[in-house]
């Protein structure tokens, strides 16, 4: 369990670091297309999404490989992990905007390092239960359904401009 929660942590610092740069990686790199699959290229709700998202699936990638003889749940529970704290990034800057009726950059920040502690919480008590081991392919699908949706919709989002 010690080694699990190693990993979370460093998780959670690695999103957050990745997640971070990842906000400015677009325009340091000239705008460069590529990059703009991974990193968020405007300022809408969508794109910083992929805060949360591309950062924690290069790492659960990383931690499955290490974590998976120990913890066979691991790979089903980050894929959920990886759902919640993207869908999380919608949901809390939506919902906090229209208690406010406007949006605070602080609480933007907080919305994603929510999302990111959430995200690694989560998939930590799942690991340990495996309760969604019986779902693991549909999870699966689940997180591939939305790389596909991020490469899809990157130039052109589908949930408005804040």
């Amino acid at each position: 369990m010690k080694k699990l929660k190693s990993y979370i942590i460093a998780g959670i610092i690695f999103v957050l670091t990745a997640g971070t740069l990842s906000h400015f990686l677009y325009g340091w790199t000239g705008n460069n297309f590529i990059i703009g699959f991974f990193a968020p290229v405007s300022e809408s709700v969508w794109e910083h999404m992929k805060l949360v998202f591309f950062p924690m699936l290069f790492y659960s990638l990383f931690a499955v490989i290490k974590l998976k003889g120990d913890y066979p749940c691991v790979a089903s529970s980050l894929c959920f992990g990886i759902l919640v704290g993207t869908w999380l990034i919608p949901l809390l800057f939506y919902l906090y905007t229209y208690l406010l009726g406007k949006n605070i950059l602080i609480l933007d920040i907080g919305t994603f390092a929510l999302s990111t502690a959430a995200a690694f919480f989560i998939a930590y008590k799942l690991t340990l239960s495996c309760r969604l081991q019986p779902y693991a392919l549909w999870l699966y699908c689940a997180v591939g359904v939305l790389l596909i949706c991020f490469v899809l919709f990157t130039y052109r989002s589908p949930i408005p401009h804040s």
